[in-house]
């Protein structure tokens, strides 16, 4: 008669470890979202909603909206991670690809889909394309700071 014993298994694959990059991706999330509640409180109770044709304001939808993309903005990292695991090796180099992930995630989705999307829902106060503003350069490398920063420690 044969046996099978349950053993522990690695959740780190070759598309990263998952499990710490939506667990990055929500901490980074609080961390900006936090800053957007202080500088851009509108993006959180107006904008972000009406997204998914959500009328404001809706704080709270907003921000679980938003922690929402930050899990899966996280998960993005975390597949990158997986390209190149010496991101992980060391605090200060996750802390730069966080920072440079943060970057490339306003570039995409803050100036460029985001007012395309808004404008397409109608909402009345889209930004335009494109949507450059210093607030959201800075909470967006601070969210892929502190998500780089998580995703190690996590993995560490």
């Amino acid at each position: 008669m044969a046996t099978e014993t349950a053993t522990a298994t690695d959740v780190s694959t070759e598309a990263g470890n998952w499990q710490a990059g939506v667990a990055g991706g929500l901490v980074g999330g609080i961390v900006f979202g936090a800053m957007m509640s202080m500088m851009t409180p509108g993006v959180l109770e107006m904008g972000i909603p009406a997204m998914y044709g959500i009328e404001g304001p809706a704080g709270a939808i907003g921000w679980a909206i938003h922690m929402s993309h930050g899990a899966v903005i996280g998960l993005g990292f975390a597949a990158i991670a997986g390209l190149k695991p010496d991101v992980s090796e060391s605090i200060g180099t996750s802390l730069g690809v966080g920072a440079g992930y943060g970057l490339l995630v306003w570039v995409a989705l803050a100036v460029i889909v985001m007012p395309i999307w808004l404008s397409t829902v109608g909402f009345p106060g889209a930004p335009p394309l494109p949507n450059i503003g210093v607030e959201s350069l800075v909470g967006h490398v601070v969210y892929g700071v502190v998500l780089g920063g998580a995703y190690t420690t996590i993995t560490s």
